[in-house]
């Protein structure tokens, strides 16, 4: 992948028909919004999202019983059964046309065994796998070598040509070890002391360029050897333990005709103070390599050091499942097109190697946006009229993998794409009380966000963008999958100001979750919760939904929005067909 953008701009490889009538603009917003509001009373809908049943099926999603939810377990075939049960008995079709409710999604799953050492400066500093390192091999093979390999520090990894910026300088790092830092460079801002510079980059935003996914990826494209991410709490966007939880057990990918083969040998994080170690036996300044990089005219810094690493990787194939369920539109010409609903069930499942609790719960991550997506459903089956066009509940896999499911879906997706006019996604519902605000992750880009404005306007409240872009949350849930397809996107969290509440009481609740819980065997279903405010999101995200299927006008991606030049390419190619 060479740039995030040029990607997005590929032509589509899909077709876009649909009936004039689905083209339709409305002459006026008045006149689309009293056809849809106009159209059936949606209280009954409304009322049948309650604390009582969002509580209930999080309990059982997130019960012991199904054992963290793993995929390529037994937690994931109660997560499947229990979703399917669910979804039959609210009278709602099979989503797969093959008369199913499941989708299949091939992974391979690895468990790595690791070594790993640096030498530097004639000393060998050794590496201890989780505390100091994690690191896997996404190559399906049961071996995997890096021997003595040349150590080059490549800044942030990013090679960004609509900011005049590259890293690497053209640089061969083929078969070598990269070392690189996390998230974007934070440009200061020349006429701003103390703010970043909002033109390079996004500013404080995070970009898909400062994404370890993309620093990865980018390797791979370098020809890398061995990819090391140093990790920094502050802009890797959380801490440590997160890393040293989820990446030494058992993880997972999508299979591929070339075993993956494609990617660098090794992808690995260390930790800070091992990074200092490492700069410091060559003689150089971690501190200084990191101002360093924050020119453009950075030049990649080779290091008198050598990286080993060893990876004997225990491999499994899995097929794993996405959990699709449609409400058939009522429209002769228009249930041909679709709204996505989207949750993912899985989460960290079973680590034996811990003594106590075993059981990585996922009560907030996400059994409770799980729990979400099945009211949502319900609310859609209690309509006195179905919508005009079908609304899809898609409960995906693998998402803590690196959004597996969803990927695999809008890469092999069941209904056309230039017929879905958008993805609304939850990942962990509000469990704090009812909010003034409303929170749009990667607030601006789609025109879903002005009806979301709308009807939160209806409940009282206001649309904000997210308190910490840099921590690059849009590219962190499934919904990001669907906007790189070019589907308009929305991922909406509760607000960050609470009813009746001090100002700052939201953000304590969510720093002691990062903190505390977050991706940690504790993130259990808590006393405190108050879901309240979850089920007034839930209405607000029903109102979203419901006015798209029976709207006029297809979303839009904004002008300024990344993601619009996919979109429009789908449009393009369906006018000159029609031609």
């Amino acid at each position: 992948m060479k740039n995030f953008f040029w990607l997005l701009a590929l032509p589509a490889l899909l077709t876009f028909s649909c009936s004039e009538s689905s083209r339709q603009v409305a002459e006026t917003e008045d006149k689309d919004k009293t056809a849809v509001n106009d159209s059936t009373n949606v209280e009954p809908a409304l009322e049948s999202i309650t604390t009582s049943d969002v509580l209930m099926h999080t309990k059982v999603l997130a019960s012991d019983a199904f054992e963290g939810r793993g995929p390529g377990t037994a937690g994931e075939d109660s997560a499947v059964n229990y979703l399917t049960r669910q979804f039959k008995k609210l009278g709602l079709k099979p989503g797969n046309p093959d008369g199913t409710y499941i989708q299949q999604v091939p992974m391979m799953g690895f468990t790595a065994r690791t070594e790993a050492s640096f030498t530097a400066g004639g000393k060998k500093i050794k590496l201890q796998s989780p505390d100091d390192y994690v690191a896997v091999s996404r190559r399906f093979a049961p071996s995997v070598e890096v021997k003595n390999s040349d150590i080059v520090f490549v800044g942030y990894g990013i090679v960004a040509p609509e900011y005049g910026w590259d890293d690497y300088k053209n640089v061969d790092v083929k078969g070598k070890t990269i070392v690189m830092l996390i998230n974007d460079p934070p440009i200061p801002s020349p006429a701003a002391p103390g703010k970043l510079d909002t033109t390079m980059f996004g500013g404080k935003a995070m970009t898909y360029y400062g994404r370890w996914t993309y620093k990865y990826e980018i390797a791979a494209e370098k020809g890398a050897a061995a990819a090391i991410i140093i990790h920094e709490t502050e802009p890797a966007g959380y801490p440590y333990e997160v890393l040293s939880g989820s990446w030494n057990r058992e993880n997972f990918d999508t299979s591929t005709s070339n075993k993956n083969m494609h990617r660098a040998a090794i992808e690995a994080w260390i930790t800070t103070e091992k990074a200092k170690q490492l700069f410091n036996a060559d003689g150089k300044s971690f501190a200084a390599l990191k101002a360093s990089a924050l020119r453009k005219d950075f030049m990649p810094v080779p290091l008198n050091a050598k990286a080993n690493f060893t990876i004997k990787n225990e491999l499994r194939e899995i097929d794993s499942r996405n959990v699709v369920a449609k409400l058939e539109g009522a429209d002769p010409e228009l249930k041909e097109e679709y709204i996505i609903y989207t949750a993912h069930w899985d989460h960290l499942g079973k680590d034996t190697t811990l003594t106590d609790d075993q059981i990585y719960n996922g009560a907030l991550d996400n059994a409770s946006g799980t729990a979400g997506l099945l009211e949502l459903a319900e609310a859609f089956t209690q309509l006195p009229e179905k919508p005009k066009r079908s609304v899809l509940f898609l409960a995906v896999t693998a998402e803590e993998q690196g959004l597996l499911g969803a990927k695999y879906y809008a890469s092999n997706p069941l209904y056309p794409l230039n017929k879905t006019l958008a993805n609304i996604n939850m990942d962990g519902l509000n469990t704090y009380g009812p909010t003034e605000d409303v929170v749009v992750i990667g607030y601006g880009n789609s025109t879903v966000e002005d009806i979301l404005a709308e009807e939160a306007q209806k409940q009282d409240r206001r649309i904000v963008p997210e308190p910490t872009p840099e921590k690059g949350y849009y590219y962190r849930s499934d919904h990001f999958e669907f906007a790189k397809q070019g589907v308009p996107a929305l991922y909406m969290k509760s607000g960050v100001k609470a009813r009746n509440r001090p100002d700052d009481y939201v953000k304590k609740i969510q720093d002691e979750y990062i903190a505390k819980d977050y991706h940690k065997v504790s993130d259990q279903v808590k006393e405190s919760w108050n879901l309240e405010g979850a089920v007034e999101d839930l209405r607000l995200l029903f109102m979203v939904g419901y006015r798209i299927a029976n709207g006029q006008q297809y979303p839009e991606w904004k002008p300024t929005s990344a993601f619009k030049a996919r979109r429009d390419s789908m449009l393009t190619t369906t006018e000159h067909a029609h031609q």
